[in-house]
């Protein structure tokens, strides 16, 4: 039987304000649009009403609720699903706070419920993130890519998973 450990992925200040901030600018927008649109515009009605709500809706399905490490993967925990990432090949896991200072996004959510996607910066060059506060973060070296995450307990999380994959 392989063994588990459950982390959570507590958000930051910054993730809350922007995530609260954007909500309502989009709900904003749906509401000006159901109250002012010319009746019977579908373009009015798929611009100002759906397309705000549904980017909403959507981007809540990929918030990120906590991750569940093994022997074999990381599970990031999202709302109905988890995202898989294979831990063959890990070379180090190190926390280190702030990691995602300075970055810029390639692709990817930048606030909405989560840091999540491509990124690339001059300390880690280009990495894959799935975060939710960048003063936890733990940065994960593979020998073709980068992943930064961002559990409860940084240094806990890495002990796991050293102690899983004999680091």
């Amino acid at each position: 039987m392989e063994s588990s450990v459950v982390f959570g992925a507590p958000w930051s200040g910054a993730l809350k304000g922007m995530t609260g901030l954007f909500s309502l600018i989009l709900a904003g927008i749906a509401i000006v649009g159901i109250f002012t649109g010319p009746e019977g515009d579908a373009t009015w009605t798929l611009s100002m009403t759906a397309m705000p709500l549904a980017i909403l809706i959507i981007s809540a399905f990929f918030m990120i609720r906590g991750y569940v490490l093994t022997e074999d993967a990381l599970l990031v925990q999202r709302l109905g699903w988890n995202s898989s990432l294979d831990l063959t090949g890990l070379i180090s896991a190190e926390a280190k706070p702030k990691a995602m200072a300075k970055s810029i996004r390639k692709f990817g959510n930048g606030g909405l419920f989560c840091f999540a996607g491509a990124f690339y910066n001059k300390a880690l060059g280009s990495y894959r993130a799935f975060a939710t506060d960048n003063s936890r973060t733990v940065v994960l070296k593979f020998a073709e890519r980068t992943v930064v995450v961002s559990p409860d307990k940084p240094e806990e999380f890495v002990t796991q998973i050293k102690n899983f994959k004999n680091l």
